[in-house]
Formats: C-alpha cells, structure tokens, sequence
C-alpha cells in the first residue's frame, strides 16, 4: 500500500499527525510533513505505507477535513 499527501491542498488542522506518526507538524509553514516520502509531482508526495501501518495511514487520510491525504492499495486502486 502506498500513501499520497498534497501539501498544496493541505490547511494545516494536523489532524493527520494525532492519527500516524509518519506524518509531521512545520509550524513554520502550517503544514504537514509526510516522513520519508518523496516529491512525485509538484507539491504531492508518496511513500510506501509500512506492514503495521496501513489502518493509521487511513485513520490519517480519514481525519484530513480537505482530503489532501489518499490511500492505495497494492493494485493501485485508491481505497481512501
């Protein structure tokens, strides 16, 4: 499974970051940070969601009240 995080879309409510600890709080810029991830479009950002992880990563893309946050299965079909 993998994780997808629109930064641009983000408004900084760091719902996410209560959810799973991959995701960060940048005061400085009012906006999540995704952990380890890697910028694969302009201001979106991927990385694989680890074994363990996969119910907090959509508790995280759940909480997001803008939807900056999806999640794909192994298939790349989005499930959140």
């Amino acid at each position: 499974m993998k994780v997808r995080y629109d930064r641009d879309t983000c408004i900084g409510m760091f719902q996410c970051v209560a959810e799973w600890e991959a995701f960060e709080k940048d005061e400085d810029a009012g906006k999540a940070v995704l952990a380890d991830s890697e910028e694969v479009e302009d201001g979106v950002f991927e990385r694989e969601i680890p074994d363990g992880a996969e119910l907090d990563a959509k508790f995280a893309a759940r909480a997001c009240p803008v939807d900056a946050i999806e999640v794909y299965d192994d298939d790349g079909e989005q499930v959140v």
